[in-house]
């Protein structure tokens, strides 16, 4: 068995806007978050794209990563991920290589092919969208250019951006970006803590054909999963029913901000809509501290993954600083037993 100690934890966060507070309030929180699981020791903290849902504050992600970026001292921030499809390259570019510029060392820009939203919205962000996603392999090229030093001839340069070689994930759900990224030579970020249909499959495929490149010599897969820790096993299911509730709402065409958690799910949805549930958020570990590190252990050795990302959507804030409070100490607990 896979030592805790032994992996890097990362965050991915979304500026969640619980109900009874606003998008200001979030991004203190964000920010809070940040800076405690820094000094927790977390590597990485991102946020990820997605627009037009009241209970996600995170659509502008490189202004949000300047802002915890600007918040925090040594922790990696990133993107989990912008979606490509919905931005220019060379903006996208400019924007992280201005943000790498502002914190140099610091800055994660993590590549996604989804929207991020619904059709219309989606639209709205960019109205070719369906020949942008056909692009995305040419599109991540580009991006990956901007980055590099000035060539000769080259007319369109990324300024600031030109030469700061922004390290660059490959994010996915399925096998395509696994694919991908293993042929660009990429590190491989899979978003199984809503997505777990493919996650072992992907894995598999990025490691059997990952190509060495300038950036990275060997496959680097990073898995995320919710993880909801609190002082015993029924807290933490109760606090759990925020994310099971908003994704009972999602799927019913009526997304609002992270609902209050609620004591049992008895009468808020059907068997079919819980089993749903239930399986789209498969990779979830809930419980005492005991229960979580049995679960991460055995989430660390069935994927193998290279580092773990967490993902806590609690509605209450001070119970989520607490949930990875929790994690990091199961870590250094590991540590200890170890030395």
């Amino acid at each position: 068995m896979r030592q805790l100690s032994d992996i890097p934890f990362s965050v991915l966060d979304l500026a969640p806007v619980p109900e009874g507070s606003g998008v200001a309030d979030s991004f203190r929180n964000t920010v809070e978050l940040a800076r405690r699981v820094e000094a927790l020791g977390y590597r990485r903290f991102w946020l990820a794209e997605h627009h037009g849902m009241a209970g996600i504050a995170s659509s502008a992600t490189a202004v949000l990563i300047g802002h915890v970026a600007g918040g925090t001292q040594t922790i990696r921030v990133g993107s989990g991920g912008v979606m490509l499809p919905n931005h220019s390259p060379l903006v996208v570019a400019e924007q992280f290589g201005t943000l790498e510029a502002l914190y140099p060392g610091r800055i994660d820009l993590g590549l996604g092919r989804a929207p991020g939203t619904d059709q219309i919205t989606m639209r709205a962000l960019r109205r070719n969208f369906a020949a942008a996603n056909e692009d995305f392999p040419r599109d991540v090229e580009e991006l990956r250019a901007y980055f590099g030093p000035p060539r000769f001839g080259q007319t369109v340069r990324a300024v600031p951006g030109e030469g700061l070689n922004v390290p660059l994930w490959l994010l996915g759900s399925s096998l395509y970006s696994a694919r991908l990224a293993a042929e660009l030579g990429l590190p491989f970020a899979f978003a199984s803590h809503f997505a777990p249909d493919y996650l072992l499959h992907a894995l598999e495929v990025y490691r059997e054909g990952f190509r060495p490149s300038e950036e990275l010599q060997e496959p680097y897969a990073l898995a995320c999963l919710n993880v909801f820790a609190a002082e015993t096993n029924e807290e933490a299911r109760r606090l759990f029913t925020s994310l099971q509730l908003a994704f009972i709402n999602l799927r019913r065409g009526r997304p609002g901000k992270l609902p209050p958690p609620v004591e049992t799910l008895e009468g808020f949805a059907s068997e079919l809509e819980l089993a749903g549930v239930e399986h789209a958020l498969r990779y979830s570990v809930v419980g005492s501290p005991e229960t979580v590190r049995a679960g991460l252990e055995a989430f660390a050795e069935l994927t193998r993954a290279d580092e773990l990302m967490l993902t806590s959507q609690i509605h209450d804030h001070a119970a989520r600083l607490r949930s990875f409070e929790i994690v990091a100490a199961l870590r250094e607990r590991a540590a200890a037993n170890v030395s």
